[in-house]
């Protein structure tokens, strides 16, 4: 694991991917503090998850070459005529991108510096943000990653995670919608329990956003069960990935 891991994490600064993904997070977020900054009204939480809604644009910049670019080169045949554990192969990739991840985010810890010596506060809720920006960094790299495995095209692979990351991103808009068009359906079928059944699409679909899940954490109330489902699709998507590279080793027999 720890071999996987130093090599991914080392490719980023031997390609031009880790240094524009670390300039565009910059830049993000230094635009975003800068106007706090010079509004009177600085927020590290609001700064944070403003930067939550970057990760549609990130995670697949830094992923989309994790395993498609060794499909591409032909390399990854190591993986599956070798007695490497795949499982290993896996974490390391994720845990690289992650690291580089933690690199970007030093960036918003010189911001939490200037505010404390500025006079500002980072309070509870600041620190729920930051957690839960981390925890999704998590789940969004593992969806990244799986669709890295899926193809051996890096192009397709960053709209693969794209669109994935943008769904998830839009849920509640998404559930809604489908709430309000499974009413007006069952409406015109003259079902009595359409308005029920509505509510209970919306719901549903209402309940796999993450954003929703989270968005009491900035006020200091902490849920380990929302952390959890972050983690566990995180974790579900590393299977997945685990499980296509396990299948090509076994076609490859």
């Amino acid at each position: 694991m720890t071999a996987f891991f130093k090599r991914e994490f080392l490719s980023y600064f031997r390609s031009p991917v880790g240094y524009v993904a670390i300039a565009l997070f910059s830049f993000l977020s230094g635009f975003i503090f800068y106007s706090q900054f010079a509004s009177g009204s600085v927020d590290i939480a609001s700064e944070v998850i403003s930067l939550r809604s970057f990760f549609v644009i990130i995670v697949p910049i830094i992923t989309m070459g994790l395993l498609s670019e060794d499909k591409k080169r032909g390399t990854d045949i190591l993986y599956y005529t070798t007695p490497v554990s795949l499982f290993n192969v896996v974490i390391g990739k994720a845990l690289a991108a992650f690291a580089l991840y933690a690199v970007m985010f030093v960036n918003v810890i010189i911001h939490i510096i200037v505010t404390l010596i500025c006079g500002g506060k980072f309070g509870v809720g600041s620190v729920g943000a930051v957690i839960v920006f981390f925890f999704m960094a998590f789940m969004f790299i593992s969806i990244g990653l799986f669709a890295s495995a899926i193809t051996d095209n890096q192009i397709i692979s960053a709209i693969v995670a794209f669109i994935f990351i943008l769904i998830s991103q839009l849920l509640s808009t998404i559930a809604q919608y489908v709430g309000t068009a499974v009413i007006s359906i069952l409406g015109i079928m003259k079902i009595k329990s359409a308005e029920t059944v509505g509510r209970a699409f919306n719901s549903a679909i209402s309940w796999l956003d993450p954003f929703e899940k989270t968005k009491d954490f900035r006020l200091g109330l902490f849920s380990v069960s929302a952390l959890f489902f972050l983690f566990s699709i995180g974790l579900l998507f590393l299977y997945f990935t685990f499980r296509i590279l396990e299948k090509k080793r076994w076609s490859q027999a």
